[in-house]
């Protein structure tokens, strides 16, 4: 094997979720494939205010002791509790946990969010009001987003690179990218990498003032979808260099072939519907990865459920790829675990390998009514058997934040050839 190619080849060697479908990988895979729904009545806080009262809500999640042992005199909050589930999901398929050793300085850590530890923060202020002084103001350490990669670096004994990416609902993918470039940069050899986002009042009052909140399960691409159904959750992947993973005989999953960022530069919250950022960045991720538009044979969308940003979406698949746009089949998986921002990307990644792995499609459900402007084939039958290896997926956040990322098979004969 050429060393200095395995060491450019960034492969995935574990991976681990927590969302409203599933708290593992095998039964996000399962639920996918039944096209089961995650959005439901919310529970977590008062909702009655608002337009909408759902919510794709990790239900039962269990008590803070029973997952994640706390070291003294430290608060986790439940974007923390999300990440670290499935950062030990990821790390156990991957044979490093605990990390050994001689591996914890080339080990980092790179994750995306966007709320962090604000549902803590405005529970904290509602008994501030009650209580006044007395209240604990110790209950706001979780709130900072970097909490999370400061929690797992310090609980795990990690000394390379950590960073915390906020690019909206990007943030999850982006992360997943930089971590593919510190590895290939050589400023690590593992990188633990995704995205973590829970519910709270702020975002899901945000995007009820937009209106951009559908009162019913969100509907991807469907000609009556009426918006975005909020959720949370966690996708975190373990990334290394093939030459790492091939040196430790680790389990190869799939592998990051290319990726690309862009920005609109267009507006604070609506997608340019020229779609110009969004066709770059998937032309991007394909440049990257040294692939043609004839070479991606599953597209997983971002694909809202909100009128324009469905729209943009399709334009841009139909401007790069043409007419081969109609033969490829393209789905939203958030119809069925909703939209978690900031860890959307990386739960969207999941969903890839998931799909690279266990050779199936995942649908678009709640799909109703045709559009003839979003006419490409879009899963809404149900999930299909299939056997995907290039697997391209789509964040396009707010800011203009465009990120595509770009799954791969692993080929054994192409590392070895």
């Amino acid at each position: 094997m050429d060393q200095r190619n395995a060491a450019l080849r960034v492969v995935i060697t574990g991976m681990g979720t927590v969302n409203s479908l599933a708290w593992d990988c095998p039964g996000f895979s399962r639920a996918l494939k039944r096209g089961d729904c995650g959005i439901g009545p919310l529970t977590l806080f008062d909702t009655s205010a608002f337009r909408t009262h759902l919510g794709a809500q990790v239900r039962d999640f269990p008590p803070q002791q029973e997952i994640l042992p706390e070291p003294p005199g430290k608060r986790f909050s439940r974007s923390d509790r999300l990440a670290w589930n499935a950062a030990r999901q990821a790390l156990s398929q991957a044979g490093l946990l605990p990390i050994p050793e001689a591996l914890r300085d080339e080990t980092g850590i790179c994750i995306g969010g966007g709320a962090g530890g604000m549902l803590e923060a405005e529970d904290f202020f509602q008994d501030y009001l009650k209580q006044g002084a007395r209240a604990r103001f110790s209950r706001l350490s979780p709130v900072a987003c970097a909490s999370t990669a400061n929690h797992l670096a310090t609980a795990l004994g990690l000394y390379g690179p950590k960073a915390t990416l906020m690019t909206a609902c990007s943030s999850g993918a982006t992360a997943i990218g930089m971590a593919r470039d510190l590895i290939r940069f050589g400023a690590a050899r593992v990188m633990i990498a995704g995205g973590t986002e829970p519910l709270c009042r702020m975002s899901y009052a945000s995007f009820n003032t937009l209106k951009a909140v559908d009162t019913d399960c969100c509907r991807p691409f469907s000609g009556n979808r009426d918006g975005l159904s909020l959720g949370e959750g966690a996708g975190i992947l373990v990334l290394e260099s093939l030459f790492s993973a091939k040196a430790r005989g680790a389990a190869i999953l799939g592998e990051v072939l290319g990726y690309g960022v862009t920005c609109d530069a267009h507006h604070m919250t609506a997608p340019d519907v020229e779609a110009s950022g969004a066709v770059r960045v998937m032309a991007e991720a394909l440049a990257d990865a040294g692939l043609g538009i004839e070479n991606v044979e599953y597209i997983n969308a971002h694909g809202t459920g909100t009128p324009l940003n469905d729209l943009m979406e399709t334009r841009a698949i139909k401007s790069l790829f043409g007419k081969r746009a109609y033969q490829i089949p393209v789905s939203s998986t958030k119809s069925m675990h909703g939209h978690t921002l900031g860890a959307s990307g990386a739960l969207e990644a999941v969903v890839s390998l998931l799909a690279i792995q266990d050779r199936f499609i995942p649908s678009t459900i709640h799909w109703e009514t045709a559009d003839p402007e979003c006419d490409l084939d879009y899963v809404t039958e149900g999930a299909r058997e299939g056997a995907p290896r290039v697997v391209l997926s789509n964040s396009f956040a707010f800011g203009g934040n465009n990120t595509a990322i770009l799954f791969g098979r692993y080929s054994l004969e192409e590392a070895d050839g």
